[in-house]
């Protein structure tokens, strides 16, 4: 059947005039996004031409009614009808000496007396790029992250970092492909205000005998945070900000000593932190402090027969548990706040999780101790504590002036909460009325049961909040001061 159209006349209408791109690092390829064309006209229309003002060197490119290009010719249009074209870019740096890169182009339609130009935005930032070698077979470089309970090796994509890759600095962002993996007897270091960046599957190992030390500080600016460390997935569009799953872990080996974290954001990961104990180093594993780990697809930090110290930690929500110490091992935290409000779906386990239970293996652990002071645990779920004993094994675990949530009217004695040996001036289930628990902002409301009600010795140990506030007179619970508004 033949149509007639009458040639566009300049009336095109946009869904919007700027296509903006958001921010992408150098060489990651954008999201794609859309354009809507509208003919708002009785007429059925041709569009003569459908371009990039850059023509066949522009680095956008566009897809136009199902079809892939940088320029189109004699496009229908309907009446009344309307036409998707879908945006994506991927910028190269090269070897220019600049950090970020404002690049621009133009969507143009028709020409001469009836162009009509839609802008094209995007803010290209460099970075600084660690990835597996490929084989002359185009296989990736791999490495050994673990070996399972049954002694099978679990081998992902990743390489070794080399002396002059132990050092992250702020200057760039670090972008990480597979997982880096920190040599033996080696530490890596990631100074204040760093930002590391990991593509899917991709995180940090750190070996035996090696370590991590992360000295971020105390920022100023709350929303910059320009001098914590984040670590986050390596999409930077808006849409990708608070989606879960989107990198790996950091990933602390059996035998690895020494690990010091301070001043730390991790979030969007599978695990955030997983920390590896083997009853064997009496040192401690890991020593964690000002630092934040939340929206993880499965848990925030998990601690397996590990040594871990903890001061100001805020442990927000997770797919499945916040807190694990697994398989026995010895943890202190004071003044962390615990809380889970997970929203992408069904949680079934507790925000907290302590447990020295029979593995595959068929072996057991001794909890030497699981200390809390000063602690709130809590989240949507009904209980938000859940302890696990093995037989015959020692289980030492003791509250101090913590909050906690737990309904379930149960006669398990690691419940008994009138115990004052293991659970010591507790506030049971009253809401802490956090100032925005979804979206994991946990600062105290000025009404919140959680204030004046912490231990002083405890809150003298660690006298500032993670915000840098003063906490030696009158203490509240958990890793914020309450901070009162006139």
């Amino acid at each position: 059947m033949d149509f007639d159209y009458a040639q566009s006349n300049g009336s095109l209408e946009f869904s919007k005039d700027t296509v903006f791109l958001d921010t992408i690092f150098s060489r990651i390829g954008s999201s794609t996004y859309t354009l809507k064309v509208y003919n708002r006209t009785t007429n059925d229309i041709s569009i003569p031409n459908i371009g990039l003002k850059n023509g066949g060197s522009s680095k956008y490119r566009l897809n136009v009614d199902g079809e892939a290009g940088k320029e189109f010719k004699d496009i229908p249009l309907f009446a009344k009808d309307s036409l998707y074209i879908f945006v994506e870019t991927t910028y190269d740096f090269g070897n220019s000496d600049a950090m970020e890169f404002l690049y621009t182009d133009a969507i143009q339609f028709d020409k001469e007396n009836h162009l009509q130009e839609v802008q094209l935005v995007t803010l290209v930032k460099d970075a600084i790029f660690y990835f597996p070698k490929k084989s002359v077979n185009g296989q990736r470089e791999t490495i050994v992250l673990d070996v399972n309970e049954t002694g099978k090796e679990i081998i992902v994509e990743g390489f070794e970092l080399n002396a002059n890759q132990l050092l992250f600095t702020k200057d760039k962002p670090h972008v990480i492909y597979g997982y880096a993996s920190v040599p033996e007897g080696k530490t890596l270091t990631i100074e204040e205000g760093a930002r590391v960046h990991f593509h899917k599957n991709s995180g940090v190992l750190i070996k035996k005998n090696a370590s991590i030390h992360i000295s971020g500080k105390l920022s100023q600016d709350k929303e910059l945070l320009e001098n914590e460390v984040i670590f986050e997935g390596n999409r930077l569009e808006p849409s990708y900000s608070d989606i879960p799953g989107q990198w790996g872990s950091i990933w602390i080996s059996k035998g690895s000593i020494n690990n010091k974290i301070e001043y730390l954001t991790i979030k969007n990961a599978t695990v955030g932190i997983l920390v590896q104990g083997d009853n064997t180093v009496a040192e401690t594993t890991l020593t964690i402090k000002n630092s934040q780990i939340y929206n993880s697809e499965n848990i925030n930090l998990w601690a397996k027969t590990a040594v871990l110290q903890s001061e100001n930690l805020v442990l927000g929500g997770a797919g499945n548990i916040s807190l694990y110490c697994n398989q026995g091992g010895e943890y202190s935290f004071i003044h962390a706040t615990i809380a889970n409000y997970w929203k992408y779906g069904f949680r079934s386990n507790a925000a907290l999780q302590i447990d020295n239970s029979v593995n595959i293996e068929g072996n057991s652990y001794d909890l030497v101790k699981a200390d809390f002071k000063n602690c709130i645990i809590y989240g949507s779920n009904p209980n938000e504590l859940n302890l696990s004993k093995a037989p015959d094994r020692t289980f030492n675990f003791n509250f101090e002036n913590c909050l906690l949530k737990f309904t379930n009217n149960t006669e398990d004695g690691l419940y008994n909460f009138s115990d004052t040996y293991l659970y010591k001036n507790t506030l049971l289930n009253l809401d802490p009325i956090f100032l925005s628990p979804t979206k994991n902002n946990f600062m105290i409301k000025e009404n919140s049961s959680a204030i004046g009600t912490g231990n002083q010795d405890a809150a003298d140990l660690v006298p500032l909040d993670i915000l840098g506030t003063d906490r030696t007179k009158n203490p509240t619970i958990g890793a914020y001061e309450v901070i009162y508004t006139k």
